[in-house]
């Protein structure tokens, strides 16, 4: 009943058994001491693979693989997240393990299981199930493997059976010839219109700093939201009301979360296939927004005040071409919330830093990291900014909307320091919400009904994955709300128009969203794989494109005669991963540019 909506049945007996037979007859077949043992052993692991897979789904909405291992060393640095996942009862999985540990641990037990399988079976017999269970696994793989849904795949082929499919399987498309992969290329599948007369906008922002501001968990029903009458976050609904804003802004994050962000935001490229960017694309030359703007002048930091080694960001941020870092090493141990120092911290420092970087006469660009309102949200008490109502107190939804209120807060304190400083008004800022706080899989049924208070309608991936953009300009931008739908791949060429640097020579894969209405945003991960959004949907795949879901993205498309996703949507957005894949990865090696600049020197 946890990942599969259907939940135990005689489909999950005959996927699964078969897989275990194959084991089993292998043990019978090789095993002549400790078969107990063994038998304990790998009924261990499989028990473990169960529980990793209820566990990865609560939070991620995916189901693990042997992908998710290169996170197992940020596991211990966010145990607290993990422990705030584990329902009691998912321990019960682990009940057969111990009996049969029980039993091997008692001698007496032990002899008689040890007497009565010490007669081997014939050959024969084992020979004809192993035979049978292969043909029953291979019958419960091959019809599915053309799935796109992870999700359905898994419940089709067997738990046990998918993970053996993609770890046999390990093919990956061929990649696009890069000369077939131009802006022309990727604006024609978007349907990005050539440009014609007057941007909005257009190098409004010219010479001015860029200060980039990146919320941690911050999803868009907080602006406006009100509990008895009292604001939740009043920074951020005064920016919302004065400022640029997107309400139908969406993440794009993968399984590295806060670090895909900054990768996706600063390349507007999108995630790879699996496992997180900062592990498998920071060993190439990535065009980027720092590298952008370096070439116009400016002085580029990045600040974060979690250790830099955390999802590799030291790797990332070389990648990426930041002059500087500034990370726990910098900000100190002062006030530590979860990973680092808490979000007034980071925000005190870092406009103390800014002041400094501002006094060279070069402009800067700053993207800036907070951190405090993180998974699983437990804040402490003193952080606490709004007093709950009581049916939220004590709740997963109340806990994070408490830190989010505190983050909140703390914004405000540095956009106090950016004004009292003059850096308000000589910068471009932009905040968005890094990724989702509040995974439909992991609430409750309180928490649950707690989100259809707040929307007044049933939480659904729509909303879980909604995210707030704010743009401000202080003394250009007016208040204006957009509609129009974008994406974290979207930021970089909206700041580029802004500052009126031109994208000619450097691919990308966003738009800017100021000057374009109409956007296709392929999502990867928190979702099954070719779930793709549009000006109208979410559409997320069955098997396919047939037995897909319609989900509708506001109102005004409550009808699903009026949220509609075409099939050849469907399909660029595919091709669009594709080409944003094989981009990337032909990129040349980081260690190329170094070994040519050392020859230069």
């Amino acid at each position: 009943m946890v990942v599969f909506e259907s939940g135990p049945s005689w489909q999950t007996i005959v996927t699964e058994l078969p897989f275990m037979w194959l084991v089993f007859c292998m043990i019978e077949w090789f095993a002549t001491k400790r078969k107990l043992f063994i038998y304990v052993f790998v009924n261990l692991l499989m028990t473990l693979l169960f529980f990793a897979v209820i566990m990865y789904y609560k939070y991620y909405g995916v189901i693990v693989t042997y992908h998710a291992l290169e996170q197992v060393n940020q596991v211990t640095a966010v145990s607290n997240s993990v422990i705030s996942l584990l329902d009691p009862q998912y321990l019960l999985i682990f009940t057969d393990v111990l009996v049969l540990g029980f039993v091997n641990f008692r001698r007496q037990a032990a002899q008689m299981w040890k007497n009565s399988t010490a007669v081997r079976s014939s050959r024969t017999v084992y020979m004809v199930l192993f035979a049978i269970s292969l043909a029953l696994c291979l019958f419960n793989v091959m019809p599915h493997r053309a799935s796109m849904n992870e999700i359905k795949k898994a419940e089709e082929m067997g738990i046990l059976n998918y993970q053996a499919y993609t770890l046999f399987n390990n093919q990956e498309l061929k990649p696009i010839e890069k000369d077939e992969i131009n802006q022309e290329t990727i604006d024609r599948l978007k349907g990005v219109g050539a440009e014609n007369g007057v941007k909005l906008y257009e190098g409004s922002a010219k010479g001015r700093n860029v200060i980039v501001i990146q919320l941690e968990s911050f999803q868009n029903f907080l602006v406006g939201l009100t509990l008895d009458r009292e604001e939740v976050t009043p920074v951020l609904n005064r920016l919302v009301k004065e400022n640029l804003y997107f309400s139908r802004f969406y993440q794009q994050v993968g399984q590295g979360n806060t670090s895909d962000a900054e990768y996706v935001v600063n390349t507007s490229t999108y995630i790879p296939p699996s496992g997180a960017a900062t592990m498998k694309y920071v060993d190439k030359q990535l065009p980027s927004l720092p590298k952008l703007l370096k070439n116009q002048g400016y002085d580029t930091a990045t600040f974060h005040t979690n250790v830099v080694d955390f999802w590799n960001r030291g790797e990332l941020y070389k990648a990426l071409g930041f002059d500087r870092y500034y990370d726990k090493e910098f900000f100190g141990t002062d006030d530590t919330v979860f990973f680092g120092s808490s979000d007034e911290v980071l925000y005190e420092k870092t406009a103390a830093e800014l002041v400094r970087m501002s006094s060279t006469g070069k402009p800067f660009y700053a993207h800036v990291i907070s951190m405090t309102a993180h998974h699983p949200f437990t804040t402490p008490e003193e952080k606490d900014r709004i007093q709950l109502p009581e049916r939220y107190e004590g709740t997963f939804v109340g806990d994070y909307i408490l830190a989010q209120s505190y983050a909140d807060y703390a914004l405000g304190l540095f956009i106090d320091d950016l004004k009292s400083s003059g850096l308000w008004d000589d910068s471009l800022i932009v905040v968005y919400g890094d990724h989702l706080g509040l995974p439909m899989h992991s609430l409750d049924e309180g928490d649950i009904a707690l989100m259809e208070e707040i929307y007044g309608h049933a939480y659904s991936y729509t909303e879980m994955i909604n995210i707030p953009l704010v743009i401000s300009i202080p003394g250009v931008t007016k208040p204006g709300k957009f509609d129009n739908t974008g994406g974290q791949v979207d930021i970089l060429p909206t700041i580029a128009n802004l500052v009126g640097v031109s994208l000619s020579d450097q691919i990308h894969f966003g738009q800017d969203i100021l000057n374009n209405r109409n956007n296709l945003l392929p999502e990867r991960y928190y979702l099954p794989s070719g779930s793709v959004l549009n000006e109208s949907a979410l559409f997320i795949p069955g098997n396919g494109y047939e037995d897909g879901s319609i989900l509708p993205l506001a109102k005004k498309f409550a009808k699903k005669s009026d949220s509609k996703l075409s099939e050849k949507e469907y399909s660029t957005a595919l091709k669009l991963l594709h080409m944003s894949d094989s981009y990337v990865i032909q990129l040349p090696n980081l260690e190329e540019s170094e070994t040519e600049s050392k020859q230069e020197e």
